[in-house]
Formats: structure tokens, C-alpha cells, sequence
């Protein structure tokens, strides 16, 4: 039949959709290479400016330092730029943060998250963040200072970078109250201190950062403060079957959020000065920020480091405005850190653009209301696969007239299926004139051979928009449902659902009207096993919403075929 021509295309555009997602997530095009902005300061004559070009050529990377937990008293101050073996890691704990900080720089070179465990078969192995042992992964922060006349001391000297060695009153500390203070201090003997203060927040995994410096010596302090995250390589490895590879890489918000992937890194430094804004490192339901001050004019900065011809890290920044401090006063540099989920609303209210690395891509329109959506029927039931359910009968009601004019469609069609077959017959060897003959006979019936497609039209967004939620929503992962499906993130472990799936496919089809051509009448019989097999690998949540929506179109579309045709 002619007028189920349209499924078949459909379907194709569907399941090449599917793959379509899946390549590009693994093979996704680098973006440009981001030119030098116009809008940025130039140097001032006294070199009192600072400009992204230039931060990571007075701050060179170093190797790995080689951390240890310690309770042997203070560490001697050293020059920047030294990597120290005697360094030592302090460990904080809140009730939502388990980190590392390292008294070289005051990095911080670890975090784990206690109330995200690394799989339900892991559930005391809390997810872990930044490593920089594992990853390479680690936020650090330093002071340059950029004033020609230094008073005959060495520049290096009179501003710690994040290689310079800090003290710390104690290696251990714990929230205990609302909030945290932990200062790391800094002195290079002749006047400059500079203190680094974490402040950490209960229930946030947003730590406030100030470094004060504290100007005792002859002459102004000038210099600018930046903040960085540094990366090892990865392997974008491609997921299972139609599955996706989340993104692993840096991200920047210059009015729109940018992905700045690694292999952009390799083609281009990052060169730009930016309002306010803030510098990124995700991955999948994860994400660090250093969010600087909204008001400042800052410089985005980025390198890639080498050894021996090979790439050891990436690395991502931002650096503020230059300060003067006159001598005898001091003054500080305050910024944010953000380690943990990407939790869209906190991170909405936290800075502008950064929700957007909870990415839905080109479907944004139609992920974001469903996750909305979702929300609140969790709120209401206390469980995503319930939300699910109660969203899918949700859509189904919006979206009940034009389904009934559909499937009265289809009904009709299913009733002319005789006189069709009879002109099909008589003009088996005149193409055109059955064509005539056929069009003849939906406009005597009104009839409107297309109008079987809008069901599938509707479904086919509303399905890759909740694609996106259930991979992109950290809301969702470990989310359970009931009996053994514990995540609806991941693949059905028991394949009940898509086996469930499949057959009310099956059962469906056999409410629309049967093919009269031989060949297309085989393909639509193994439509059913073809989605079945390829479902397998998709997310429980995602094939639940499919088998509630195909449960709920049988129901209707019985209903309209038994009042329009009778049986």
C-alpha cells in the first residue's frame, strides 16, 4: 500500500537519527579555533596589565608533585616554580565533599563525593572527581606578580604561583558546623605574605577561594591572580551499540556556553578576554568550574603541555585584572569553585551559562520541559520510573486529539483496504492509473493518506528529547524503579522490557491497515524484531516510555478502529 510508504521512511530517518547521535558524540567536528578578542586590555607601559597570552609562560608546568600526608611540622617557604617532594596533603571532609589539598600551591588534587557511589555495585566507592595521580586532574591557583621595579629581588619571589609551597595549621579538618574556613599560608622573608583561605559551606559543593595578600614590604605590590584547570589526555572511547560517549574536555562561557574540547587545545590556545564568565572541565554527570568574579574583565587562557614530544596535560584558566597594593595595607582576590553533579539548578543560580553543560544538544527545546516535567511527578510519587510512566500518560493526553486524528486515519484506511486491494488488481500494470484510482477514492472518503504518520511524527522528538535527560541528567542515574531495575540509566540487565517492547509493537501493527505490496508488508513484520534487538542497549528508562506510550496507542487506536470499522 502506497500510503504506508511514509513509515518506512520515517523509521529510516529514525534509526538513522540513532546512529547520526551516536557517531557524533564519538567523531563530533573541533570547533574553531577562538581568535584573539579585540576587547582586550593591552599591556599597560609600566606592566602593570596582563593579558592570557602570557600567564602560562610566567607560570610553567611542572611534574606531577609527589604529595604525601604529613604531621612533621611546617614546610620551609621556597621559590616558585618548585616541585617539592616534601609537600603535604591536608584531607577535608563535609558532609557532601572528601578532599585533598596540596600545600604545594594549594591545589586541589583530589575530590571524592560521598553521596554518589561509583555503581550500585560499589555503593561505599564514592565517585571520584579530580585525581591528579589517576587523571592528571586537578584545580590550581597561583599570583604573578608584574611590576618592573621589584626593589632588586627576584620577580618569582614575591608571588606564590601553584608551585610554590604553602603551611597549614593542620592536615586534617572536618565540617562540623555551617561552615569551614581552612587558610594556607605563604611568605617569601621580606615583606609579602599572601594567605590562601578555603571556605567550605554545608550541603554545597561550592567552596569560596581568597587569596589575601598582605603588603609589608617597601613598595607596591602589583600583580593579578589566576585560577586553572589542568587535564591528562583521555581516550574518547565510542559506547556500546548506539550508545553514547559522553564528553570528557573543557568548556567556557562567553556569552553562550562553548565546548573546548582537547584536540581544539592542540590546534589553538585559548586567548580571550572575557566578562565575567567561568572555565570548565566535564565529564559524564560531572563537572569542576572556577567561577570568578561576574564583574571583572577576565582573561581565558589555555595550553597544552608536553614531555618528550608527548602531550601530559591540558590545561584550562582564567586570570583577574591587576591589583596594586600599597605598602603597609593588603588586599585580596576572591573567586568560586564548583566540584560535583551538574546540577541544573544550582548551577544556574551560580553562574549564568553554566547549566548548559548539562548538554541536550539541538533538543534542548524539547529535553529541557521534559525533564520539568519529570521533576515534578518525582517530587509528587519519590520515583523516577513512576515520573516516567505518569510523563508518557502526560503527553499522551496532550498530544490525544491529533493521535485520534491520526488513528481515525488509519481506521479508515483499514476499512478501504478492500476496495484498495480491488484497485491495486485492476491495475496492476498501470502505475499512474492506480495512483488516479486510489487518490479518487480518499478524496470520495476523506480520507487522508498520510495522516498515519503523525503518531510516529510526535514520538520520535519526545523520545530523543528523554534520550538526552535519562544520559545527560545526573538526577537520574542510579535511579531506581522497582523489582531488580535499580538504575534506569542503563540498559535493561533482564531485557524484559524490550522483549515487552517489541511485542506491543507487534500487536500494534496489527491494528493498522496490511500491506498490499509483498515487500513492504515483509519489512514491516520485522520492524518489531529489528527495534526489539535495538532497544536492548538503550537505557530501562527510555524503552519504559516507549511500552507505556505503545500500551496507551493500542488502547486508542482499538477504540477508534472498533467505532469506526466495527470488529
Amino acid at each position: 500500500m502506497e500510503s504506508q510508504r511514509p513509515f518506512l521512511y520515517l523509521t529510516l530517518v529514525f534509526v538513522l537519527f540513532l546512529i547520526w547521535t551516536n557517531w557524533q558524540q564519538a567523531h563530533a567536528p573541533q570547533p574553531v579555533a577562538q581568535e584573539v578578542s579585540t576587547s582586550a586590555k593591552p599591556a599597560s607601559t609600566n606592566n602593570t596589565g596582563t593579558s592570557a597570552s602570557n600567564v602560562d609562560e610566567e607560570v610553567p608546568d611542572t611534574a606531577t608533585p609527589q604529595v604525601q600526608a604529613s604531621n612533621n611540622g611546617d614546610v620551609a617557604t621556597q621559590q616558585n616554580n618548585q616541585a617539592d617532594a616534601s609537600a603535604k596533603t591536608i584531607h577535608v571532609k563535609t558532609d557532601v565533599l572528601d578532599l585533598l589539598i596540596s600545600t604545594q600551591g594549594g591545589a586541589i588534587v583530589q575530590a571524592d563525593l560521598p553521596k554518589y557511589s561509583v555503581s550500585l555495585e560499589e555503593p561505599d566507592h564514592a565517585v571520584r572527581i579530580l585525581t591528579l595521580a589517576e587523571k592528571g586532574y586537578a584545580a590550581q591557583s597561583g599570583l604573578i606578580y608584574t611590576a618592573d621595579n621589584a626593589g632588586g629581588v627576584d620577580k618569582k619571589t614575591l608571588a606564590p604561583t601553584h608551585n610554590s609551597l604553602f603551611t597549614a595549621e593542620k592536615t586534617e579538618y572536618q565540617l562540623d558546623g555551617d561552615s569551614l574556613v581552612i587558610p594556607l599560608t605563604w611568605t617569601n622573608g621580606n615583606g609579602i605574605s599572601v594567605t590562601k583561605k578555603y571556605t567550605f559551606h554545608k550541603g554545597s559543593y561550592v567552596v569560596d577561594v581568597e587569596d589575601v595578600v598582605n603588603n609589608q614590604s617597601a613598595q607596591t605590590w602589583v600583580g593579578y591572580e589566576y585560577r586553572r584547570l589542568r587535564h591528562a589526555p583521555v581516550d574518547q572511547a565510542s559506547g556500546a551499540m548506539l550508545g553514547v560517549s559522553a564528553y570528557v574536555g573543557a568548556a567556557y562561557y562567553d556569552e553562550k556556553y562553548i565546548k573546548y574540547s582537547f584536540s581544539a587545545m592542540d590546534d589553538e590556545p585559548l586567548k580571550k578576554s572575557v566578562q565575567g564568565g567561568w572555565i570548565a572541565m566535564l565529564e559524564h554527570y560531572f563537572i569542576s568550574a572556577w567561577v570568578p568574579n561576574a564583574d571583572d574583565q577576565n582573561e581565558y587562557f589555555s595550553k597544552v603541555y608536553k614531555k618528550n614530544g608527548v602531550v601530559s596535560s591540558y590545561t584550562i584558566g582564567t586570570s583577574t585584572p591587576v591589583k596594586e597594593i600599597a605598602s603597609g595595607t593588603s588586599g585580596s582576590f576572591l573567586s568560586q569553585f564548583y566540584v560535583g553533579p551538574k546540577d541544573q539548578e544550582v548551577l544556574g543560580q551560580l553562574a549564568k551559562g553554566l547549566d548548559y553543560t548539562v548538554d541536550y544538544g539541538i533538543l534542548s527545546i524539547v529535553s529541557k520541559p521534559i525533564f520539568w516535567l519529570l521533576q515534578q511527578f518525582h517530587n509528587i510519587l519519590g520515583n523516577w520510573g513512576w515520573a516516567i510512566i505518569f510523563v508518557t500518560l502526560t503527553l499522551k493526553i496532550i498530544f490525544f486529539y491529533p493521535s485520534a486524528v491520526s488513528y481515525k486515519s488509519m481506521a479508515r484506511m483499514k476499512k478501504l483496504a478492500p476496495q484498495l486491494k480491488s484497485i491495486n488488481e485492476r491495475y496492476k500494470n498501470d502505475p499512474q492509473g492506480k495512483q488516479k484510482a486510489m487518490m479518487a477514492l480518499y478524496k470520495k472518503e476523506k480520507v487522508n493518506p498520510l495522516g498515519g504518520c503523525l503518531p510516529m511524527l510526535i514520538q520520535i522528538p519526545v523520545f530523543m528529547g528523554l534520550y538526552w535527560v535519562l544520559m545527560e541528567s545526573v538526577e537520574l542515574r542510579q535511579a531506581p524503579w522497582l523489582l531488580w531495575y535499580k538504575d534506569l540509566s542503563v540498559m535493561d540487565p533482564t531485557f524484559i522490557l524490550p522483549l515487552l517492547m517489541g511485542a506491543s509493537m507487534y500487536f500494534q501493527q496489527k491494528l493498522n491497515p496490511s500491506q498490499m505490496d509483498p515487500a513492504q508488508q515483509k519489512i514491516f513484520q520485522w520492524m518489531p524484531v529489528i527495534f526489539t534487538i535495538m532497544f536492548l542497549w538503550f537505557p530501562a528508562g527510555l524503552v519504559l516510555y516507549w511500552l507505556v506510550n505503545n500500551l496507551l496507542s493500542i488502547a486508542q487506536q482499538w477504540y477508534i478502529n472498533k467505532k469506526i470499522i466495527g470488529d
